[in-house]
């Protein structure tokens, strides 16, 4: 009998995996220092290493095994592999499973709909060969104007996350213009909301051109919508931050630039999550 052969993975894919082994990484240890109130200082002495290194590894970037290991064992957590077959994995994630996305969604819905709009949550569309689902739309007929929110709680890729809103900027207006029966959008504001987190303004600082090249509107066309007035005409795209636990008079999201000096009002993912009951 001749022995068994294994077909040899390509290196592009063992690349991706992985990157996305160090980005789940990243993510469990900055919240698991979050979680325990510790400063990327700390920690760093505590693993016994700098704190660069802790920005990276947080950042998703690769970097030793021993180091990952040692901040592992800092935060006094155990390093563990789940193999799954892909086959048998399921993409459906059940309704209110991110109670931070939720959140999100259910503010700037029960906002929007003061003035009449028409809203639309997780909306499905089709664009030829091409299918998705956008996070939260509004629209007005009579002033043929359209506004799309992707919302993020983090960011764990930030070239993913460029790929799915990039394709909803192309897409989505002309295959919800179509439903409603007419040919154009007069005005299409696309705005890229993420969650007011100390995790996620750390993304922003880190990679903030690449967020200015995928945003680079300010927020007048959102604040217009916000107000109840849709821009006229044109075509945006922008980034705030929004805070789905704001109260009161206090407002609830600033743009990208304010973003790179605000103070952070949740610590990360976990944080807020434990306030809204999740």
């Amino acid at each position: 009998m001749s022995p068994a052969r294994f077909a040899t993975p390509a290196p592009d894919a063992v690349r991706a995996a992985e990157h996305r082994l160090w980005i789940a990484l990243g993510i469990r240890l900055r919240d698991a220092r979050l979680v325990r109130r510790l400063t990327v200082a700390a920690l760093a002495e505590r693993a016994g290493v700098s704190r660069s290194l802790v920005y990276l590894v947080e950042a998703g970037e690769p970097s030793s095994m021993e180091a990952a290991l040692r901040l592992v064992e800092a935060l006094g957590l155990k390093l563990e592999f789940d193999l799954v077959d892909p086959r048998r994995r399921t993409n459906a994630r059940p309704m209110g499973a991110d109670v931070v996305h939720s959140a999100m969604a259910e503010v700037e819905a029960a906002h929007l709909m003061r003035f009449g709009f028409g809203v639309g949550l997780d909306e499905p569309y089709q664009h030829y060969q091409f299918a998705g689902r956008a996070d939260l739309v509004a629209w007005d007929v009579q002033r043929r104007a359209l506004l799309h929110l992707e919302n993020r709680t983090r960011f764990p890729d930030v070239q993913e996350t460029a790929g799915a809103y990039n394709s909803k900027r192309a897409y989505l207006g002309p295959a919800l213009a179509t439903r409603l029966g007419f040919g154009r959008w007069a005005s299409e504001t696309h705005v890229l909301v993420a969650a007011w987190s100390a995790e996620v303004l750390h993304v922003l600082r880190l990679r903030h051109a690449s967020f200015r090249a995928l945003c680079p509107a300010g927020t007048a066309e959102f604040d217009a919508w916000w107000a109840g007035e849709p821009p006229g005409s044109g075509t945006s795209s922008a980034l705030v931050v929004l805070d789905p636990l704001a109260a009161g008079r206090q407002r609830p999201y600033v743009s990208l630039d304010a973003a790179l000096t605000a103070r952070p009002r949740h610590r990360g993912y976990a944080e807020m999550a434990a306030r809204l009951g999740g």
